[in-house]
């Protein structure tokens, strides 16, 4: 496994990242992003699709094929800590957790990920797992230390109770990076599916302009380029692109519909 944190670095030197989502865990997926060039890191939408352990490691080492990728995991709220610890044993670098609703549970975010040394305060241990090469000296506990806390934390803000509370949330110390999600504030709010709702709308710009005022990078997620821009005028520099299923439906949609059509049916 490398030990170089691709996402890391990016923000370290105050540059954009861009991320695209799957849900397929199948390395080939992500070695054919890889190909591409453009992407920083890829993200493995967990708390959506189904995978295994196995399909984890397997998934983290393709990305490790591709120098200029690092790689990620949407994780449900809960076993939180689980989830966190296999994740980043498996060799995923960077962990996105959703559903935060309180200080206490971006406290416990940072935490699984982190080690539990007196400068860290994590909850991670020492294992012999992906992420430490198996055996040591594969990898030495100093340097396996140094990876644990090289991995970015990213937050869904999506819950009422979290944009009420965001400056709390986002002074927790560990939090890099958050994210607002339209679909669950909707919901939290009572108006379900109106993500364009004006109440939705001004609740990201609050969570946007916060972040940025507090240093926290903020994180859009768009279908499109030509959606970026307007974020990129609030101040926004990381994006993830795309979601593989919707890019195979819109292609079954519109080019199955056409050739239909050319058919006569």
């Amino acid at each position: 496994m490398k030990t170089k944190n691709v996402l890391r670095e990016l923000i370290r030197s105050g540059q954009p990242t861009i991320g695209t989502h799957v849900h397929v865990v199948w390395g080939g997926m992500a070695e054919v992003i890889g190909h591409s060039g453009t992407i920083d890191y890829v993200e493995f939408a967990g708390q959506y699709a189904p995978f295994d352990l196995f399909a984890l490691e397997n998934f983290a080492r393709a990305v490790d094929l591709h120098d200029h990728m690092s790689s990620m995991m949407k994780l449900n709220q809960q076993p939180r800590t689980f989830l966190a610890e296999r994740a980043i044993s498996s060799g995923i670098q960077n962990l996105l957790f959703a559903d935060i609703r309180t200080v206490e549970d971006a406290r416990e975010a940072v935490a699984s990920m982190r080690p539990e040394t007196p400068e860290a305060g994590g909850v991670k241990g020492i294992t012999d797992s992906r992420d430490a090469g198996y055996v040591f000296p594969g990898r030495s506990p100093a340097e396996h230390v140094k990876m644990m806390e090289e991995g970015v934390v990213a937050l869904m803000i999506e819950k009422k109770q979290a944009v009420e509370d965001l400056e709390k949330i986002l002074a927790v110390p560990g939090v890099d990076m958050v994210q607002f999600g339209p679909s669950d504030h909707s919901m939290s709010i009572g108006i379900p599916g109106k993500e364009d709702d004006p109440a939705v709308k001004e609740a990201e710009r609050y969570t946007i302009e916060a972040a940025i005022k507090m240093g926290i990078r903020p994180r859009v997620e768009i279908e499109r380029a030509e959606e970026a821009e307007p974020y990129i005028e609030m101040g926004v520099r990381d994006f993830c692109i795309g979601w593989d299923l919707r890019t195979v439906y819109n292609h079954c949609r519109e080019q199955g519909g056409a050739l239909a059509q050319t058919l006569g049916r």
